[in-house]
């Protein structure tokens, strides 16, 4: 199997700074088994906004080791599209269903918030179906202010950030002083 080269996760680079004000709305594509990358070049030679999270891992090619990028949460791009243009996210033979989100805002904050955590460039796990956890607002750290859930692991605490509509998420170890309970 080949690896390809770096593409970018996100298109265009600010789509997750900007404040979601036109008439574009997020959707959830999900993909049809090992296509995530490929909808994503598409979408990008569309010139279609889309998020596709990845994590950074390394693995042998022959006798070198190349790092590798592994999308987070299997199976599934964030686009943004207006009803009338999502026909060309399905027209990609690659998406098995293209899944509204009713609450555009609440879904924008939890993609920064992975963006956020991605960004630290420390490990991350993908957690999947989450369990209800302690909720938490970190008071300290790169990552002050923001919130999520907390589980304890060896060797520290895992703070796990989600994307509800998916009931996936993205955890990382974090210091137990940054951690401060949320009422």
């Amino acid at each position: 199997m080949p690896v390809l080269d770096y593409e970018p996760d996100v298109f265009p680079p600010d789509l997750l700074a900007q404040d979601p004000v036109d008439d574009l709305v997020w959707w959830v594509a999900h993909t049809r088994p090992r296509q995530e990358k490929a909808v994503a070049r598409s979408l990008l030679s569309a010139g279609m906004p889309y998020y596709l999270p990845c994590e950074t891992k390394r693995t042998k090619v022959g006798s070198r080791v190349k790092p590798v990028q592994i999308p987070l949460f299997t199976g599934y791009v964030f686009v943004r599209a207006t009803k009338e243009t999502k026909w060309r996210v399905l027209a990609t033979n690659r998406v098995a269903q293209l899944i509204p989100v009713a609450d555009q805002d609440r879904f924008w904050k939890d993609l920064n918030r992975v963006r956020a955590i991605l960004d630290l460039g420390k490990p991350v796990t993908p957690e999947r179906k989450l369990e209800p956890g302690t909720a938490v607002t970190l008071r300290d750290g790169p990552l002050t202010g923001m919130s999520g859930t907390i589980v304890r692991c060896t060797g520290g605490f895992k703070f796990v950030v989600q994307v509800d509509f998916i009931q996936q998420g993205v955890s990382v170890v974090v210091d137990g002083e940054w951690l401060g309970i949320t009422e």
